[in-house]
């Protein structure tokens, strides 16, 4: 039988990395704030990141299989990245029918619908939790309290976020414990809890190479730079909230962040600034998702406008 040989345009670049080493390796940065949201929130952690990975996979296979007849590719691990992503930015306390919801929104429109991996425009999981904080917004922004009876799912004790209580000023930023924030003692999201498990993924996540420093230190350098100069205080933005999951592990996906370096840091530096806007201004106490799904419409722009030097070309200084 004839071998058909596959030849492409050169530069060829030889790379032990692919597309599912950089996906375990997200997943496996994700593994100490999993940890801390399972200590924190207890068996409702458990049910909603679990159930959001299901719905996750099992929405890309089927429409892999029986919609675009193709081999399904779930090895990879995308969709199990894209289930835990989405379970991280959902309360412990989310009925599973409405978290299998977001989780067919984030594959099915976020994903599939433009033509599966390295080809949606948007991040998957933040389409889905969108799209869930629009359709179900009492039920999205209902926060159950950390370490209180967490065995308790879904009637879990609730109890409002550090920005919630500082949008309706029932707090003084300056009695913030920020203590809580780096260890996860707050409420939120599931991924928001521990500055510090989240620091953790993100030095392993430098140290495979799986992302550069630009946009994360962007995004925290600007919204630090223009809380200050707005009077708010920057450690309370940066450690509320999911300001350092979004900069972390959603401004920092391949396919919907710009190309270059450059790019990167415009890209960053303006999640961070539209953030903190949305924060102090918006109708929303939160604007990480926003920001970052904003931007993602912009990337292309960035691409077209800042592109990297040319292969074997002395960039400009």
């Amino acid at each position: 039988m004839q071998q058909l040989l596959f030849i492409s345009p050169s530069p060829h670049v030889h790379t032990s990395n692919t597309v599912s080493r950089c996906m375990w390796n997200v997943v496996i940065a994700l593994v100490p704030a999993l940890l801390c949201a399972l200590y924190f929130f207890g068996i409702g952690a458990a049910i909603v990141i679990a159930t959001s990975v299901v719905g996750c996979v099992l929405t890309e296979y089927l429409i892999t299989r029986f919609m675009l007849r193709q081999p399904a590719q779930i090895g990879n691990g995308a969709a199990i990245l894209t289930g835990v992503l989405l379970g991280f930015n959902l309360p412990s306390n989310l009925p599973v029918w409405i978290v299998l919801i977001g989780s067919v929104v984030a594959i099915g429109i976020g994903k599939m619908a433009f033509g599966g991996l390295g080809c949606n425009i948007f991040n998957p999981a933040l389409v889905g939790r969108v799209f869930l904080l629009l359709s179900f917004p009492v039920q999205m922004t209902t926060w159950p309290e950390p370490l209180v009876n967490t065995t308790s799912y879904p009637d879990a004790t609730t109890g409002a976020t550090i920005l919630s209580q500082l949008k309706m000023g029932l707090i003084d930023p300056k009695n913030v414990d920020l203590l809580n924030g780096l260890t996860g003692q707050m409420g939120g999201s599931l991924g928001e809890v521990s500055a510090i498990a989240l620091l953790i993924g993100f030095i392993y996540l430098l140290c495979t190479r799986v992302i550069t420093w630009h946009i994360p230190v962007s995004i925290v350098v600007v919204a630090a730079a223009f809380s200050f100069c707005i009077g708010v205080d920057p450690c309370v933005e940066i450690l509320s909230g999911g300001l350092l999951l979004g900069a972390i592990f959603m401004a920092t996906d391949y396919v919907t962040s710009p190309m270059s370096h450059r790019g990167m840091l415009v890209y960053g530096a303006l999640i961070g600034l539209i953030t903190i806007i949305i924060r102090q201004w918006g109708a929303y106490p939160e604007g990480m998702s926003f920001a970052i799904l904003l931007m993602n419409g912009f990337t292309p722009l960035i691409n077209r406008y800042i592109k990297p030097a040319k292969f074997g070309e002395r960039s400009k200084k």
